[in-house]
């Protein structure tokens, strides 16, 4: 089965600590990169991770607080540095667009790389990247401006060809591609050998769903149902709770609450208050309603 892994970079919220990063996270999915979001010192987490800028085909960025796109510029501009050709996509709120457009002019004149700059309408649940493999949708969220989480969904792939029963009929490699595509084989003498004899059934499609920053909703789990992994905001517990409605964000309850619902494989929580030297409270606050619970931390790598 090919990787889909999921590196954190940073998982605190918007005021900085000596403890954890602004957020940003890179989904690595059948040999390609993609970043979640890109908070201040997301370059040094790069690096730290060993992931090669070059290789980051695209960006995703939430919404416009700075926790989550004060970085963005200065990679861009490390990307000139290191000599990047290939073109780099942006998918974000259309109100990114014209201040992207004045730093790039202002603090990357010359670039040999395009930017492209994707507008992403928050309020639909919609495709908005796709290629062979991979189809990446908007997930429509609640907070104090324009936002929206991303949902990646591997494309389903073909049956896994039985190598000893291709052998042991002498079929030709000519005819694998047909026999993924559901084509029976038939000897020399005439016997037809089924397909379903030929073949082992493809791995089940896997899906990340990224959830951040939002306020409690309880119809998400509609939306993120069945994920294998899902990262859900967790910035207060539930002591909090009157806090996290003012403030549009959620807790480590609600966000158990939400992958119960969905029936999740496991949850993920991150961007958490500035408040807590120990997250040990959310995590324990989650786990008493869904016990598949985890901490995000900077560095953890997360296969899907």
């Amino acid at each position: 089965m090919e990787p889909f892994r999921v590196h954190i970079l940073g998982c605190g919220s918007a005021l900085s600590t000596l403890k954890h990063n602004a957020t940003s996270q890179v989904v690595e999915i059948r040999e390609k990169l993609f970043m979640i979001d890109c908070g201040e010192a997301t370059q040094v987490q790069l690096r730290r991770s060993h992931i090669r800028f070059t290789k980051i085909n695209a960006v995703f960025i939430s919404h416009l607080h700075g926790d989550h796109c004060f970085g963005l510029i200065g990679m861009i501009s490390t990307f000139g540095i290191l000599g990047r050709t290939a073109t780099f996509h942006i998918y974000a709120p259309k109100e990114l667009e014209p201040v992207l457009d004045a730093q790039l002019e202002l603090f990357c004149a010359g670039l040999e790389f395009p930017v492209e700059f994707h507008s992403v309408d928050t309020t639909w649940h919609a495709v908005i990247y796709e290629d062979k493999s991979l189809t990446v949708m908007s997930i429509p969220l609640e907070h104090r401006i324009a936002c929206c989480g991303f949902l990646f969904k591997e494309k389903p792939t073909l049956p896994h060809i039985r190598r000893d029963i291709i052998d042991f009929y002498k079929i030709p490699i000519s005819q694998i591609n047909n026999i993924k595509q559901g084509a029976d084989w038939v000897t020399e003498e005439g016997t037809v050998v089924p397909n379903n004899k030929l073949v082992t059934p493809a791995d089940a499609p896997r899906c990340y769903a990224y959830c951040s920053d939002t306020r409690y909703m309880p119809q998400l789990y509609k939306v993120v149902k069945g994920a294998n992994t899902l990262y859900h905001e967790a910035t207060y517990d539930k002591q909090q709770e009157g806090r996290a409605k003012l403030f549009y964000h959620s807790t480590a309850e609600q966000a158990a609450k939400v992958a119960v619902r969905a029936k999740v494989g496991k949850l993920v929580l991150g961007h958490y208050s500035a408040r807590y030297e120990d997250e040990n409270v959310l995590l324990e606050e989650a786990k008493a309603v869904f016990p598949d619970s985890m901490l995000a931390t900077e560095g953890l790598v997360i296969d899907v």
